[in-house]
């Protein structure tokens, strides 16, 4: 279980943490370079969960590490697919992160919001309903780990 106390904003308990797999853990259907190690140590502490519809068809074999954490969707429906996924873990104990407009449904419910710019960009609108904006995965990563990150990024 990953906790932060922020200021303002009170105590935390996160049991799940939810990725979008295109544009956030992935390039082109590949895995990000040195994100394995940062995905492992977090699942040491949180249940995490990929969630893709597969564009490039390549999550089971570059996410086989993390065993049965992804979740497959329809194209077609992707953000209610997210959404229902994030409510079925429990919205209010789940860090969503993404970068994609179909992220926006997920972001609106979950208890901690991460928006990734990564070289396939983001989606503008996604952005308002992110908690924080980070420019890489690695960011990302690192916040979610250290809970003075968190505290120092939305204390009030």
């Amino acid at each position: 279980m990953l906790i932060y106390e922020v200021p303002g904003r009170g105590r935390m308990e996160i049991e799940n943490v939810v990725f979008d797999y295109n544009g956030t853990l992935a390039i082109d259907g590949k895995l990000i370079l040195d994100i394995k190690e940062l995905l492992l140590k977090l699942k040491k502490r949180a249940k995490v969960v990929v969630l893709t519809a597969d564009t490039y068809g390549s999550v089971r074999k570059e996410c086989s590490f993390l065993g049965e954490a992804v979740m497959a969707f329809p194209r077609e429906g992707a953000s209610k697919a997210k959404r229902e996924i994030v409510e079925k873990l429990g919205a209010s104990r789940t860090i969503c992160i993404g970068n994609g407009f179909n992220d926006i449904e997920m972001f609106k419910i979950a208890a901690l919001s991460i928006a990734v710019i990564e070289r396939e960009g983001c989606s503008g609108r996604l952005l308002t309903y992110a908690d924080i904006v980070v420019t890489s995965i690695q960011d990302a990563m690192e916040i979610i780990l250290s809970p003075n990150r968190i505290k120092a990024t939305l204390r009030t």
